[in-house]
Parts: structure tokens; sequence; C-alpha cells
């Protein structure tokens, strides 16, 4: 029981540790591109923001399944890397169909790997969310800005002509 729970701990401390480097790299390329993102248009960049970080997110879940079932393998657990490949991706999704299962004295840590990707799926679903959402804020107060200033160049050129008027 001890050695399951200590070998399913460090697999999901790696799996974590790859969905943080994914983040990390995704928050380092919106960084870099942050003032693009918020030039107009809008709609446009917020779908490729949205397109992005599902890519990433996919390739991060792609990896942290890769992870278990290579630890599967690694183990014996499955006659075939397809079966320990099926296992880890119907568990970590938390599937769960049941036509396939660990051996007995490995049973722990099919629960492990379903909390796992329990886990990071709510990590990058508000990792999806922040990121939507920071960009949007961003291009809203830059149209806020726009505006302002469209609004006192308006003002300004309203007040010089009726200055410029004669009788006043």
């Amino acid at each position: 029981m001890f050695v399951q729970i200590a070998i399913g701990s460090g697999i999901m401390l790696l799996t974590l540790l790859v969905g943080g480097v994914g983040i990390m790299v995704m928050e380092l390329g919106f960084a870099r591109s942050h003032h693009w993102l918020l030039r107009e248009p809008h709609r446009p960049r917020l779908l490729l923001v949205m397109t992005v970080v599902s890519l990433g997110v996919l390739g991060i879940v792609t990896a942290s399944v890769w992870i278990w079932a290579l630890a599967f393998w690694g183990l014996n657990l499955f006659g075939t890397m397809e079966d320990a490949v099926y296992f880890a991706l119907v568990t970590y999704t938390t599937l769960g169909f049941g036509d396939v299962l660990l051996p007995y004295d490995w049973q722990l840590l099919s629960g492990l790997a379903a909390a796992n990707g329990l886990l990071n799926f709510g990590l990058l679903t508000a990792l999806l969310v922040e990121a939507l959402r920071h960009i949007r804020r961003g291009q809203r107060e830059v149209q806020l800005r726009w505006q302002e200033e469209e609004d006192e160049a308006r003002s300004l050129a309203l007040k010089s002509t009726t200055e410029r008027r004669p009788g006043k």
C-alpha cells in the first residue's frame, strides 16, 4: 500500500510539474504578445487565445496520460503498451469503463491517477478561463481609453470652434 502511494504521489508530482511548465510556457507567450492581443479586432484574437490555451491543455493532458501509461507499463501491470495507455486515459479522465483493470495489488494507483486527472482538469480549466478573462479585460480597458481620448478630442474641437465664433 505505501509503495503504491509513494509511486502514485511521485507520478502526480511529475504530471503537475509538466502542467506547470506548460502553463509557464503559455504565460510567457501571452506576455510577449500582450500588446498585440489588445489591438483590434478583438474577437479573432480571443479565439486565438482560446485555441492556443486549448491546445496547450490538450498537450498537458496527453503528456500526463503518457506519464501514467509509462509508469503502468514500466511496473509490468499490463501486457501491452496499448493497454497501459488505454487504462491511463480512461482512468485519468475519470471515465472509468472498467473493462481493463489493474491487478488487485496495484488498484490504489487507479484512484491516484483519477484524482490526478480531476485535479489537473480543474487547474487547466481555471487557466483557460483566466487567460480569456485577462485578455478580454485588457482589450476592454484599451477600448475605454481610446473612447475617452476620442471624447476629449471632440470636446476640445467643440470648445475651440465655439471660442472662435464672432459675437461671443
